[in-house]
């Protein structure tokens, strides 16, 4: 059950104050209430405001048909009496909430706010015997209009709790409707609404006499609800409803049989019909738990308007206040044409017994009630996720998890869109056929002589650098002089080395003996433990026993050299970074993102692998010494030479790798193509390099998720639902991550959505256990 506040307007009127006034705060699952008081001053201008309202209320109804759309005659209703009604419900709106913000109220005011919360779903119930407080609007206190989920009922002092007879087992909500008298209103509508209702029985009474509605209420199987639309009127604190179009009954006139039908179950009537105030007044003596009643006359439309929302919202799950509360405010949009609409309907409520939901009422006693997120269960989200987070962050720190993370790195890297081949780049292929037809080849792939006419033949169209990615630790044969010079004089070609090798080769492989150090780059690259190439390393410091002296990898300085000749310039930034114009390469360390442990020896970045099936233009030995290419390929171009035959065994792994063929490799030039593509494109192109989030920003990044899947499993009534708002949840997760992969962020995808998938279940589990405790 929600929380319940009564306020006892017993003692005192208008004209004289009340003293003293009680309000009861009964907390949830608590059967002793707490108790505050106070007093109201006197406040005879609401009596005579209201007064006033009722007048100009039903002289405006007055010439027309009740429930029947309003049509204003010619000599009805003026502009200024439209201009007075607003004004006076402006007046007591002021007045009533004037009255109860008043010093001598303050302190239950005060003490009300302070024990609830913002999120809290309670109930109000005026305790009064006076017939105008029950009339007033309550639900202009500017308390309740605060509080978006309570809503106010009024009550007589004096109730108590019905005693029921045993009662057959049922999944269904049974409702008796009485369809009265109809003259001049549309009541198959509310027959229609009543129709449509889910789980529900419904027996339909049209115009019937008084004989076969006392049989109907004696129905041993009983009802839930009773529900008359027709014609009704009070006089006094007697109701009266017209049946049939010649008879009318009171409730005295049915008191027997509606004791019965009360002791049989019947929890809720609704009197959709005129002036019900009187009728509310003599059914609170029967003890009937909840009613519903217009205050005052009702057109017809408003009261289907009514009807229809309230009994949606209810029996789609919404507690019975808030369904009321609900229907009641959808009524101000039709003020326009009927002025004072939202102001008409009322609960009287008796405050001995609980309110039910459309499902209890059904039988399913035992069902889970609607979740709320309140503060209580907030916090118990919150600490499960910060839980949860710190064992997923300690898992992640031992390396556990990287592989996986590594495996959703690669996977959202192939489905990146295609930006097309870097055309500042060619990549020439020596394939197998290429090296099949050299003559007197020596140790590399490539002999002195072909390797002459190679570089002859694209020197007539100018490439801006030449990159040979094709180890000769021997010196060039004395039989090509014309080479040996070539190689030690052109600037624009960048030989290699390699660092470090196999065992069998420690020291490395050493560069060509004719190219200086200042043009040569090294080989090496950086292995994850599945053997993918993943990062991107720039420079590191030699062994002083290794063959190879370079700093700089053979990418690097191709790139640095290709930049240089449009004026962008190499620099060592204070913090001894490599920065190439305005673009600062910042090594990675460990951790970093995905990669909890791994070797960051040198200079390293992520390698943002160019996201096309072609990262350059690419044509083989034969077909540039045959003219078989375009020379704008070769004209101030970045020419990359190396070997494309499994003879070569030149091949490496890549996150791309196992887009179509399992363990499908690609030449090692063409990873150095993605390599110096990289480079250009971050500082040519301002396309990002790969960055993540530091470590406390993935540990927030974690909770967040964690805790949203938390906040909905608070709301999921059942584990499919929670199945699928996380998988909802997830999809979004990784759409998230892959846009902003897009845009160079790589976000902690797996322990994400991991840590969502506990979270989720673990908070469940809890709901579950603490309502089956409730229950």
């Amino acid at each position: 059950m929600s929380k319940l506040i009564v306020i006892n307007l017993e003692k005192g009127n208008f004209n004289d104050g009340f003293s003293p006034v009680t309000a009861q705060l009964w907390e949830t699952n608590n059967s002793r209430p707490i108790k505050f008081t106070g007093s109201l001053p006197p406040a005879p201008e609401i009596a005579e405001l209201y007064k006033r309202f009722q007048i100009i209320y039903q002289a405006i109804y007055k010439r027309f048909a009740i429930r029947s759309g309003i049509e204003i005659e010619s000599t009805g209703l003026t502009n200024v009496s439209e201009v007075e009604f607003s004004d006076v419900q402006e007046q007591l709106y002021k007045a009533i909430n004037y009255w109860l913000n008043s010093d001598l109220f303050r302190p239950i005011d005060q003490k009300l706010r302070e024990k609830l919360a913002l999120d809290e779903e309670f109930q109000v119930i005026i305790e009064a015997s006076d017939r105008l407080l029950r009339r007033l609007p309550w639900h202009l206190w500017n308390f309740v209009e605060h509080y978006q989920l309570c809503e106010v009922a009024v009550s007589t002092p004096k109730y108590e709790r019905v005693i029921p007879l045993p009662k057959q087992k049922k999944n269904k909500v049974r409702i008796l409707a009485i369809l009265g008298n109809s003259q001049g209103i549309d009541i198959q509508q509310d027959r229609n609404i009543l129709e449509q209702l889910p789980n529900a029985s419904t027996v339909f009474l049209v115009e019937p006499s008084r004989q076969e509605l006392d049989k109907w209420l004696w129905d041993k199987q009983g009802w839930d609800i009773l529900f008359f639309a027709g014609h009704s009127h009070s006089q006094d604190d007697r109701g009266h409803i017209h049946i049939n179009k010649t008879s009318s009954l009171t409730i005295n006139e049915l008191k027997n049989a509606l004791s019965y039908a009360i002791s049989r179950g019947l929890k809720i009537a609704i009197f959709n019909s005129c002036d019900g105030l009187g009728l509310a007044r003599q059914l609170a003596d029967l003890q009937i738990p909840q009613i519903i009643v217009m205050r005052e006359e009702i057109p017809d439309l408003v009261a289907q308007e009514f009807v229809k929302h309230f009994l949606k919202a209810f029996s789609e799950g919404q507690s019975f206040y808030l369904a009321v509360r609900y229907a009641r405010s959808r009524l101000q949009g039709l003020e326009e044409e009927f002025p004072g609409a939202s102001w008409l309907p009322v609960i009287c409520q008796n405050i001995a017994e609980e309110t039910l939901t459309w499902q209890e009422l059904c039988g399913q006693t035992n069902t889970i009630p609607i979740p709320k997120l309140t503060v209580q269960n907030l916090k118990i989200t919150f600490l499960v996720s910060i839980l949860i987070t710190g064992l997923i962050t300690g898992v992640r720190s031992l390396g556990f998890m990287q592989q996986w993370e590594l495996s959703a790195f690669d996977s959202m890297m192939r489905m990146r869109p295609d930006e097309g081949a870097d055309k500042r780049l060619l990549v020439i292929t020596v394939t197998e056929a290429d090296i099949q037809a050299q003559q007197q080849r020596q140790k590399s792939s490539l002999s002195d002589s072909t390797l002459q006419e190679l570089l002859q033949k694209l020197s007539l169209y100018k490439p801006r650098v030449i990159g040979l990615d094709i180890y000769r630790d021997f010196p060039v044969d004395s039989q090509h002089p014309d080479l040996a010079i070539r190689l030690r004089t052109n600037n624009n070609f960048i030989g290699i080395c390699q660092v470090s090798g196999s065992k069998q080769q420690a020291v490395g492989i050493s560069p060509p003996p004719e190219i200086p150090s200042s043009r040569i780059g090294f080989s090496d690259v950086v292995f994850d433990s599945d053997l993918v190439i993943r990062r991107h390393l720039l420079s590191m410091t030699p062994e002083p026993e290794s063959n190879c002296k370079s700093r700089y990898s053979l990418n690097f300085q191709l790139a640095r050299q290709y930049l240089a000749k449009q004026g962008i310039q190499f620099h060592i930034t204070d913090d001894g970074y490599l920065q190439l114009g305005k673009v600062v390469f910042k090594p990675i360390d460990v951790p970093t993102g995905g990669y909890q442990q791994f070797n960051a020896g040198g200079h390293q970045i992520l390698l943002n692998y160019r996201s096309s099936p072609e990262v350059a233009k690419q044509v083989s030995v034969a077909q540039i010494l045959n003219n078989q290419f375009n020379p704008d390929w070769v004209k101030d171009k970045i020419v990359l030479i190396g070997v494309d035959s499994q003879s070569a065994k030149d091949y490496f792994l890549t996150p791309y790798s196992m887009a179509t063929t399992p363990n499908q490799e690609i030449p090692g030039v063409l990873l150095h193509a993605h390599m110096v593509s990289q480079i250009l494109s971050a500082v040519l192109d301002k396309r990002p390099l790969l960055w993540v989030l530091p470590a406390w920003g993935e540990i927030l990044w974690i909770c967040a998720t964690s805790l949203i899947a938390g906040i909905l499993a608070v709301y999921s009534r059942s584990l499919l639902k929670l199945a699928i708002l996380i998988c909802a949840e997830l999809l979004i997760l990784y759409s998230c991550c892959f846009i902003l992969l897009i845009y160079g962020g790589w976000m902690p995808l797996f322990p994400s959505a991991l840590g969502l998938a506990i979270a989720g279940i673990s908070v469940k589990k809890y709901e579950d256990n603490i309502h089956k405790k409730q229950l």
